[in-house]
């Protein structure tokens, strides 16, 4: 599972759409990226804790954890250069970076107390290789955080959330973002590749001890927490 092939593609459109990222999103989530991150983070995140943003974007994960939990280390990791290089303006101390794929995450075993993912993982190349370099990076006990997309297990209800992606979606983006926001229509390509939520529990009970599944808009929306 994972895009494969097709990633190339998908980090083309991401690059593209940097202007308007942050303001898409926040239309075609209904507003709620923002909760969702925050249900997402809490509790999971503690004062002196090392955190890794993977598949950071901007740093919007980083920003939640830092709002909830001072005196954090955080280290930025994503593919797209140009996206590292936008988080300054979002940041009142610009934090570490670093710039590469989840498949080949390059920091020592046992290394960060959380890993973060908002809206990124469903971009992996492989997600089983993806999950395995995550957990090898987490130290003991560490805590694995995924808000993203949600794949329903009930078809009726997966129909409705993909109809949303595949109809709705592209609409809203064009009002917010214009015609580059019709870019956002990839969206819902890397979604059909997306496991349901049931499988995603299971690809991560693989490796971790303990998973932590939390939805939102019937299930369109996931806060997951993975244990090591």
């Amino acid at each position: 599972m994972g895009l494969g092939s097709y990633w190339g593609q998908v980090i083309e459109v991401l690059r593209e759409i940097i202007p308007i990222y942050n303001k898409v999103n926040s239309y075609i989530s209904l507003g709620k990226d923002s909760e969702h991150r925050k249900r997402g983070i809490s509790g999971r995140v503690f004062p002196g804790n090392n955190i890794l943003d993977a598949g950071s974007g901007f740093g919007n994960m980083s920003k939640t954890a830092i709002d909830l939990c001072n005196d954090i280390t955080i280290t930025l990791y994503d593919p797209l250069i140009p996206m590292l290089k936008n988080t300054s303006t979002y940041f009142e101390n610009t934090p570490a970076m670093a710039n590469g794929v989840f498949e080949h995450i390059p920091f020592r075993n046992d290394t960060f107390d959380a890993v973060l993912c908002g809206y990124s993982l469903r971009d992996a190349i492989s997600l089983k290789v993806a999950i395995s370099e995550i957990y090898r990076v987490l130290k003991k006990d560490g805590r694995f955080v995924i808000v993203d997309l949600g794949k329903p297990d009930n078809m009726i209800t997966r129909c409705g959330v993909s109809f949303y992606l595949r109809c709705i979606l592209p609409i809203l983006a064009l009002f917010a973002g214009g015609r580059l926001g019709l870019k956002f229509g990839t969206l819902y390509s890397t979604y059909k590749m997306w496991p349901q939520n049931k499988k995603l529990e299971e690809l991560l009970l693989e490796k971790f001890s303990k998973v932590k599944f939390e939805k939102d808009l019937m299930g369109g929306a996931i806060m997951v927490a993975a244990y090591k």
